[in-house]
C-alpha cells in the first residue's frame, strides 16, 4: 500500500527545511506571518486544538487535520508531533490541494 501524495509532498518539504515543529514555533510563525500552513493531529488535545485553530484563524492561516501525531511526526522524520507548520507558500498551496481532495 503506498502512502497518499501529501505524506510524500510533507517529506519533501521538510527535506528542504520548510517545515518547522512544535507547538509554541508554530504559534510564533504564526504570529510572524510566516507560516502558510498549519497542520494539526488528529489526535491533538482539545486545548492545543483551540489555541492552534484560533491564532491560525486570526491571522489567516489555512489548518487542516490530518493524521495521529505519531505518524506526523514519522514523515518529518522525528517523534510524535501535534502541529507542523509549513513555511513555504508552494508547498503549502500544493498540500492545501491534495488534502482537500481526499
Amino acid at each position: 500500500m503506498s502512502q497518499p501524495k501529501w505524506m510524500s509532498l510533507l517529506g519533501l518539504a521538510t527535506r528542504a527545511g520548510k517545515v518547522i515543529s512544535g507547538e509554541e514555533l508554530v504559534i510564533k510563525e504564526v504570529r510572524n506571518r510566516k507560516a502558510k500552513l498549519v497542520l494539526l493531529a488528529e489526535d491533538a488535545s482539545g486545548n492545543t486544538a483551540k489555541k492552534v485553530t484560533d491564532k491560525s484563524q486570526y491571522y489567516g492561516v489555512p489548518v487542516r487535520q490530518v493524521t495521529d501525531r505519531y505518524t506526523l511526526g514519522h514523515l518529518i522524520g522525528k517523534d510524535a508531533r501535534v502541529t507542523i507548520a509549513v513555511m513555504d507558500q508552494g508547498f503549502a498551496k500544493k498540500l492545501l490541494a491534495l488534502l482537500d481532495e481526499s
